[in-house]
Formats: structure tokens, sequence, C-alpha cells
């Protein structure tokens, strides 16, 4: 099993071997000597293609699973999954039972790439045990003796990294039900002395969950390689879900929804002070995520400046939303009142109220070109609040994990000074 854990799903033997097959297999599926099956071609591919806009559509204009439109990329690999299905089903009939199984071989050949492929875009899977949560699943429960008021050292920390643990933070003010938080705990909180400790607090995307940070985000071995850096110093890092589950979407908002703002604003900062044992200087707290979880990020600091100091921002949106109907997401979060909703959000907040002091760092993909709009829109607004603002393009990056990835450890860095973390 833990041969099979390891096998990587973005590169390697395994990879390579999908990718060879599902050429073969894409080359069998299309290669008939018949020029009715070019036309057959042209059909699979239309076909598919209208398929996949419908699908496409429901998902972001009717049932919200997806707030802004799904990358290029993603949508071109869901064309060829389908296209080679429609060529499948067509060669059944025609075919003896040796064709047939080859037909089935070489779709489910390509299936596999598309999905590779569309993995690999968003960068949130790097091996089996990331695909199917072996990894996560292992995590133990946040025990006592990490938390507030235990005694003594539990282990030197020269002789590894940190540790990740899991717990339940209950919305006892929102009434708001979450899946379960990860914690990091940084070598520097494994000996008695933790109470100068940052907090950073991350969101991941929507849909989404927090084992996210996990994989795709590489938070750990991100954050040991910090530590290790700064003599086992870090942020103790709390990964926390504002939506209540893996495709909800609460906008991070107070709304007809669900209280998501106060369960961030006053329930987490109040689980973190009683359990663990950290900083109570609010200068040395920030907030982050990715795309969903990067709008989040905004809102809490643009909201709560004296809770969230500085925000970090990969791919974030210009603004909360359930889709691309603005109106929409005003009537089903506040029955319609666009001012209630405005007064809410960062773009709003940063042209009324004055930010000097506070800190952001927004990064974003190159090739996310709507994305990079909105950073651009969101940086400006924010540096002429006040904000000391640092800003990032990940070249060739689209919407991805790999933006966060990558510039994780430079917003670590910007943020450094801050939390008093010197070299």
């Amino acid at each position: 099993m833990d041969y099979f854990d390891k096998v990587s799903l973005v590169d390697g033997p395994f990879f390579w071997t999908i990718l060879g097959a599902g050429i073969a297999g894409g080359a069998f599926l299309l290669i008939r000597r018949s020029w009715r099956w070019v036309l057959s071609i042209v059909v699979a591919v239309v076909m598919a293609s209208g398929v996949v806009a419908f699908i496409h559509w429901m998902l972001v204009n009717v049932l919200t699973v997806f707030p802004e439109d799904l990358p290029f990329d993603v949508l071109a690999w869901s064309v060829v999954a389908f296209s080679a299905l429609a060529l499948f089903l067509v060669r059944l009939p025609r075919s003896s039972w040796r064709g047939r199984s080859a037909a089935a071989a070489s779709f489910v050949a390509v299936l596999l790439l598309s999905a590779l492929q569309i993995n690999s875009y968003f960068g949130l899977n790097h091996t089996a045990a990331d695909l199917f949560g072996h990894n996560v699943g292992r995590i133990p429960e946040l025990g006592d003796e990490f938390k507030k008021g235990a005694s003594g050292s539990l282990r030197a920390w020269a002789h590894g990294g940190g540790l990740v643990r899991r717990a339940s933070i209950p919305g006892t003010e929102s009434g708001f039900k979450a899946q379960d938080a990860f914690i990091y705990l940084p070598p520097a909180y494994l000996v008695a002395d933790r109470t100068q400790l940052p907090v950073l607090v991350l969101f991941a995307g929507q849909p989404g969950r927090p084992a996210d940070w996990l994989t795709g985000g590489l938070l750990e071995p991100t954050m040991n390689t910090f530590a290790a850096k700064h003599g086992g110093v870090a942020p103790v890092v709390v990964v926390v879900d504002p939506n209540g589950s893996d495709t909800a979407n609460t906008i991070c908002m107070d709304s007809r929804i669900a209280r998501a703002d106060t369960y961030l604003s006053i329930d987490v900062p109040r689980w973190i002070n009683s359990t663990l044992e950290v900083s109570a200087d609010p200068r040395k707290w920030a907030v982050g995520g990715f795309s969903f979880g990067a709008t989040c990020a905004m809102q809490m600091t643009t909201l709560h400046p004296e809770i969230y100091p500085s925000f970090i921002a990969f791919s974030g949106e210009r603004e909360p939303s359930l889709g691309p109907d603005r109106q929409r997401t005003i009537q089903t979060a506040f029955g319609g009142d666009s001012a209630a909703f405005d007064a809410l959000t960062p773009l709003i907040l940063m042209k009324k109220q004055n930010y000097a002091g506070h800190a952001a760092f927004i990064a974003v993909g190159s090739a996310d070109s709507e994305f990079s709009h909105f950073a651009t829109e969101l940086a400006a607004a924010a540096r002429g609040s006040g904000f000391d603002i640092r800003q990032a393009s990940v070249a060739g990056a689209g919407h991805s994990w790999a933006v966060a990835v990558q510039e994780f450890p430079s917003a670590l860095d910007f943020l450094a000074p801050r939390w008093g973390i010197t070299p």
C-alpha cells in the first residue's frame, strides 16, 4: 500500500505510461479507413463540445458548484474524454469482440489521460495517496499535550519538522458546522515556550476542503522549510473550513446562507486563543487562501483588520460570488439588497477605509487571464487604501495550486518581519 500511495500523478513511470497509452488509444479511436469515419469524428467532437458546454453551464449558472467559469484547459480535456466515449460507442455495433475490447481499452486510456491532465492543471493531487486521501486520513486528532496549558518539552525540534493535527472548531457563536480543521505546529511549538509564535489562518478554494492545502498546497513541507531557515520558528497554521461541505459556498459572509463571517471572525480566533498556545499580539496574526479562499482572506482583513491585520491572496476573485450572475448572488444572500452586499466586499471597503500599517500579498498565474485582471484591480485598491503590498505573477501558471506552491514561501518571507521572525 505504501508503494501505491507514493505513485506520482504528475510525473514518473505511471504518468508517462498513461500519457503513452492515452495517445495510442486516441489514435486507435481516430484512425479508420473510411471517409464516413471522418464525419463521425467531427460529429463526436461537436456533440462532446455541446455536452461539456451544457454541463459547464449547469454547474456554474444553475447549481452554482463553481463561482467562476472553469479554465479552458479543463474544458478542452473534458471534450477529449467525451469525444472518446462517443467514438467508442459508435464502434460497438460494427466491431468484433476483439475490436470492442480494443476500443474499450482505448477509451479508458484516453479517459485516464484526460483526468491526469486536468489534475496536473489544477495541481491538487500529486500522488495516489493525495487522490484517495490516505495521508490525510492518517492525521491524528490534536492531543491534549499540544493544547494550552500543557507543560514541558514534547521533543527536540532539531530532530525533525513540525506536526500536522486535525481538530473540530465549533461554531459556538455562529451556529456554523464546519468540516475538521488542520493545524500545523512548527518545531518551535514542540518545546515549552511557544507564546510568541504567530498565527496564520488559511482557507482552500471552492469547491474544496481544508485538506487541499495539505495536498495541492504542500503546506507541511513548505512550512518545514521556512521553519528550518528560522531556527525552528514558524507560524502556527490553522486551515479552516468556511463553507461546511466540499461544494457549499457561504461567500464568507453573514447572510441568508450562513453566519460564516461570525464563525471566522469570532469562533475561530476564540478557539485558537483558548486551545493553542500562541501569540496574543494581534499584529502577529494573518489570514490567507487560494481562489475562493483568497477572496475570503481579503474579506477577513478588510472587515476585521484588528483580528487579521495581513492577508495572502493566491488567485483571488474580484469579489465574493455564487456565480457569474451578480444579482443572483445578492438575491440569494441578501434578498436583493445590493447595499448590504457591497458594504461587505473588499473592493468597496478599500475605497472607503484606510488600511495603513496593514499588509497584503497578492499573486496570480500569468496564464490565468481573468484572475490576472482581478489581481491588478485588487492590488491597486489595496495600495490606494494604504496597504503595504507585494505582488507576484507565476509564469505560465493558470488557475492552479501551482501559484500557491511557488509563491507561498515568498509570502511567508514578506510577512516574517511583521511576525518578529528573523533568519
